[in-house]
């Protein structure tokens, strides 16, 4: 396979916003060729740029932690065949040989009276609320279709939020900027000092808690946990989490239950976060302050803590999105992009794959890692609306190269693993192999692994 030594301009766009030494990005060759599909935007291009950052911000901490600095990062080889494989891991995975169901009947586009509305119905609760909002006679797709026929897309759009569910009325042009990440606090405070680390585990005995769901955020601590981090998942008992989505993002980390209105439970918790060295979260912006939980609050009690938070539709939002849920496919309709990626017919469309949710998950292990390297005390944000904004801006605007040419099959970066849900066959991941697939969600005892 042979390595090519190309100026990527993504690449070096990441790794300045994560406030990388510059010369740095010349480590970078790029080997191989993926396929993630034909569109207006630049996808692969976002792919490889937020895996090559996540990668040399890995580089960088190893250096670290061995005892040197900027000069001694290793080159990096990016796989651009492994990149295009796991960004669209959700469509690589079988679970016992079955083939996942992606998106819910009723999740999609659907034509209103002045345009069009994307619904997100993937679990039961959201669903529930939108067959509430529109006073749905079945949870049907005809019957969907019938309720938003004569309503405005705004319309559509603000009587099922209204109702806690999801649907976004579609764009037709892009949103305004946001930024790819946003520091939200610099303590000047070092973390626990990190000795030597093995070959290839950056990250091994830092303690992550985990507080994300779905997607882009269990990417992120995915990869830590690849990286060598302790990774524990927290979530509340009443919000379950779907079983094919963690098969697919429960790899390197294990998940527990606890429910924080409840002393115990809280306690517990409690004990964790005086021991992590870094928390993710991914809840919409002002969900967890009630609890002590944003950055802020976090990097009072513990300043050398490096706390990570994401969010979908950015942390400067203008209303009505200030505050509000969302997931790749609602951020791509609010945010222009489907519309941009609209066929013929003039039908909205979507990005060859869920790259807002993946690229941004590897962007959060990129700055957590970058942190790290700089002795922590720190917060960051980042957002799907903040990724969307440098797709159709900063990527468009550098005039990345297109990469190689040539074929590509995903077979080479599929795998087999024995989990919690039986013999996976899954993405590897673009950094290496994981060593057991995952716990079933929630089966986990709430404590950390011996250091």
């Amino acid at each position: 396979m042979a390595i090519r030594r190309e100026r990527d301009t993504g690449t070096a766009q990441a790794w300045e916003a994560l406030g990388g030494a510059p010369e740095l990005v010349e480590r970078v060759r790029f080997a191989g060729t993926g396929d993630l599909g034909q569109g207006p935007l630049p996808v692969a291009e976002l792919a490889r740029a937020t895996v090559a950052a996540c990668g040399l911000a890995a580089g960088e901490l190893a250096a670290v932690r061995a005892g040197g600095g900027a000069r001694d990062v290793a080159a990096l080889v990016v796989d651009e065949g492994a990149v295009a494989t796991a960004f669209v891991s959700e469509r690589h995975l079988r679970v016992e040989g079955r083939a996942p169901v992606t998106f819910a009947p009723l999740s999609g586009f659907w034509r209103t009276a002045d345009g069009w509305v994307r619904t997100h119905a993937n679990y039961p609760h959201h669903e529930a609320a939108l067959v509430r909002a529109l006073r749905l006679p079945s949870a049907t797709p005809e019957a969907v279709r019938a309720a938003v026929a004569g309503r405005t897309a705004v319309e559509v759009q603000e009587l099922v939020y209204g109702a806690g569910g999801l649907a976004v009325a579609v764009a037709a042009e892009y949103g305004a900027p946001q930024p790819l990440v946003e520091p939200v606090r610099v303590t000047g405070a070092r973390g626990r000092t990190l000795g030597d680390a093995p070959a290839g585990r950056p990250a091994a005995g830092v303690r992550v808690l985990d507080l994300t769901r779905v997607i882009a955020g269990p990417v992120a601590t995915r990869t830590l946990g690849l990286l060598g981090a302790d990774v524990l998942r927290i979530d509340p008992p009443g919000l379950p989490e779907a079983d094919d989505a963690y098969a697919d993002t429960g790899f390197g980390k294990r998940s527990a239950l606890l429910d924080l209105a409840e002393a115990a439970d809280r306690a517990v918790f409690e004990g964790l976060l005086a021991e992590a060295d870094v928390v993710v979260t991914g809840y919409r912006p002002g969900a967890l302050e009630p609890y002590g939980l944003g950055a802020r609050q976090l990097l009072d009690r513990w300043p050398g803590l490096v706390v990570a938070e994401l969010c979908a539709w950015g942390w400067r939002a203008a209303e009505p999105w200030a505050g509000r849920r969302g997931f790749d496919s609602l951020v791509q309709a609010g945010y222009g992009i489907a519309a941009a990626c609209a066929g013929a017919d003039g039908r909205p469309g979507v990005l060859p794959a869920q790259a807002l949710d993946h690229g941004t998950g590897y962007l959060v292990a990129a700055g957590v890692l970058r942190a790290l390297a700089e002795g922590g005390g720190r917060g960051l944000r980042f957002s799907l609306a903040g990724t969307g904004s440098w797709l159709v801006r900063g990527l468009a605007a550098g005039g990345v190269s297109r990469g190689a040419g040539g074929s590509y099959s995903a077979e080479p970066w599929l795998r087999e693993s024995v989990s919690g849900y039986g013999v996976l066959r899954h993405a590897a991941s673009p950094f290496g192999e994981w060593r057991v697939g995952p716990s079933r969600w929630g089966t986990d005892r709430a404590v950390w692994l011996p250091r």
